[in-house]
């Protein structure tokens, strides 16, 4: 098969994957072999991709949104051949320690993860746990449907410890495919959305869909915040999210990278304003979200690209060239 190898870490504008014949993994008991239709791609993958996440194995083929057609499934699986399904970031846990039976696998000790520490799907064929597969609702075209496997359910993780309601405003910083997503959650439960990004195009999206108020990444919302999320990976951010909460709001960390914090004045998070980070994600959150995207019928604006332009889709992501989601296509 072919897929995008990474050996060694680099940036992105060095062109450090590789496209190149791998053989089709081999299906174990309980494992399940896709053939891959979409990946999604995602600012994780970039971290993998330039070693902003420390390198867990000496090679991998990133991506964690993937969506396909089960081609074999191992011994005693549940699913049969030609179930449609996508792969999360979440590929498996230890289902042994603390975290793990309080019903919080998201924090895992002994986690794995899809295009990090497992081979993912920027390739033709994807390896799963059956247990950490998602049955895909109807309505959703593969291409549509990959951006809901990370950028949806970790957008969603985000709202539910945000403890936002109707009739709450909430700030989104940085509008890509997880703010994208996210403010349509959002404004399904009742809640107002204040968008602040840089880019003029993230910020006719965030319009279009429904924003109250859009501007720059550093601009004031026009009313104070119940609570805020960033997804963007941008540390500085931290101070102007604080400075438009009202007293006792909630900010949300949404990235699994972030460029350092800078230092800001006590008064910020004095008034019991808290700052919470989301780490990755439960089964129980992918399922209740996928739920609510059905139900709400979620639209994905997204950009495709074929696997062997992978560079190119990681260069505009990298350089806010996406409006929405970026999705490989794989023939």
């Amino acid at each position: 098969m072919q897929a995008c190898v990474l050996e060694s870490p680099q940036p992105i504008e060095n062109n450090p994957l590789h496209l190149v014949d791998v053989g089709v993994p081999h299906v174990r008991k309980h494992q399940v072999l896709v053939k891959v239709n979409a990946c999604g791609i995602c600012r994780t993958d970039l971290h993998v991709v330039e070693g902003e996440l420390v390198p867990s194995c000496s090679r991998i083929i990133p991506g964690h949104q993937v969506m396909g057609l089960i081609e074999k499934a191992g011994e005693g699986s549940r699913y049969r051949v030609g179930t449609r399904v996508g792969i999360p970031w979440l590929h498996s846990t230890c289902g042994k320690c603390f975290y793990c039976k309080s019903r919080q696998e998201n924090l895992c000790d002994a986690p794995t993860f899809t295009g990090y520490s497992v081979n993912g799907g920027y390739a033709e064929y994807a390896l799963a746990e059956e247990d950490f597969v998602y049955p895909i609702p109807d309505g959703f075209p593969d291409l549509q449907a990959a951006p809901l496997l990370c950028a949806g359910i970790i957008g969603f993780r985000c709202l539910r410890m945000s403890q936002i309601g109707a009739g709450s405003n909430v700030g989104i910083y940085g509008f890509g495919a997880a703010g994208h997503v996210c403010i349509q959650v959002a404004r399904h439960w009742g809640a107002k959305v204040f968008v602040s990004t840089r880019e003029e195009k993230h910020r006719q999206l965030a319009a279009e869909l429904g924003a109250e108020w859009s501007g720059g990444a550093f601009d004031k919302p026009p009313q104070e915040l119940d609570a805020a999320i960033i997804f963007a990976p941008a540390g500085e951010l931290v101070p102007a999210a604080l400075a438009a909460l009202r007293k006792g709001g909630i900010l949300v960390l949404g990235g699994i990278h972030m460029s350092p914090i800078p230092s800001f004045p006590y008064s910020l998070i004095y008034q019991e304003r808290s700052i919470r980070s989301v780490a990755n994600n439960t089964r129980d959150d992918g399922i209740a979200f996928l739920r609510i995207a059905a139900e709400i019928q979620i639209k994905t604006e997204v950009q495709v690209f074929k696997l062997e332009d992978a560079h190119r889709a990681l260069n505009a992501l990298k350089h806010d060239g996406i409006r929405g989601a970026g999705v490989l296509q794989i023939d």
